[in-house]
């Protein structure tokens, strides 16, 4: 089936999001004998091919899970090769993403990573802030109970400054305050590498997503392997907390 057949068939059913823990890159060079940071360069070539495919399949936002508030518990040296690669591929894609109208946000707490790697951050998110294509999200140093935190503390802040009424305190305030503030939730949430579990990610906007596992390390997802992800959300009924016929009759009304 060739791409613009395909993008045919997802035609009304293709997600607006899609959020993605890029899982498997290690265990990929593992089983190749080769050192771990040798599955996340490869994993680079991977995120390439999908921001690609989602830019063509007019896929509004993409966010992937590049490094979590917890992976600072990995050894030291990877930790450092993942954070000198993460500033390779800003230096590298930031242009190609320009060209592509890709428009780029970095989520989480930066205040961690040096000031080499925040000022690429800021460098490709100007470069490409007036983009008006894929909005690619890059969740680093993030993590979801992070972001439901320094949401709640800053509502909290105005509150004591008398600026807020505590009484209008609503879900909908909260998600003003969340890293993905003013985006869509995401419809799709795909997780690769054979784990089935969303590991502190997103976990406010992850609530009426639907989620896919997949045993496919990182490195080896590719635009057929999307697809096929992409076919099974399109046969999912999604409800939100409705009943299957309340759904198909909205459908024909």
């Amino acid at each position: 089936m060739s791409e613009g057949s395909q993008a045919q068939e997802f035609h009304g059913k293709t997600p607006r999001h899609i959020a993605i823990i890029m899982d498997g890159n290690g265990r990929w060079a593992k089983q190749r004998h080769m050192p771990r940071v040798a599955g996340h360069r490869a994993g680079v070539e991977s995120v390439r091919a999908i921001v690609q495919r989602c830019g063509e399949l007019g896929v509004q936002v993409l966010t992937l899970f590049a490094f979590s508030s917890e992976n600072w518990r990995r050894p030291e040296k990877e930790v450092g090769l993942l954070l000198e690669l993460f500033v390779m591929a800003l230096q590298r894609e930031s242009k190609k993403l320009d060209k592509r109208n890709v428009r780029l946000k970095v989520i989480g707490d930066l205040s961690r990573f040096s000031d080499k790697l925040c000022a690429e951050i800021s460098k490709a998110e100007t470069m490409t802030a007036d983009n008006n294509g894929l909005q690619l999200v890059v969740a680093a140093n993030y993590g979801g109970r992070w972001d439901i935190g320094q949401a709640v503390k800053t509502i909290a802040g105005q509150v004591q400054a008398g600026k807020l009424d505590a009484a209008v305190v609503s879900e909908s305030l909260i998600e003003q305050h969340l890293s993905l503030a003013g985006l869509p939730e995401p419809d799709l949430f795909i997780r690769t590498g054979g784990e089935q579990r969303i590991s502190n990610f997103l976990m406010w906007q992850l609530a009426y997503s639907e989620l896919y596992f997949t045993d496919t390390l990182w490195p080896d997802f590719n635009k057929e392997e999307l697809n096929i992800a992409l076919e099974w959300f399109a046969g999912r009924q999604r409800r939100f907390g409705r009943t299957g016929d309340q759904v198909e009759q909205i459908k024909r009304a």
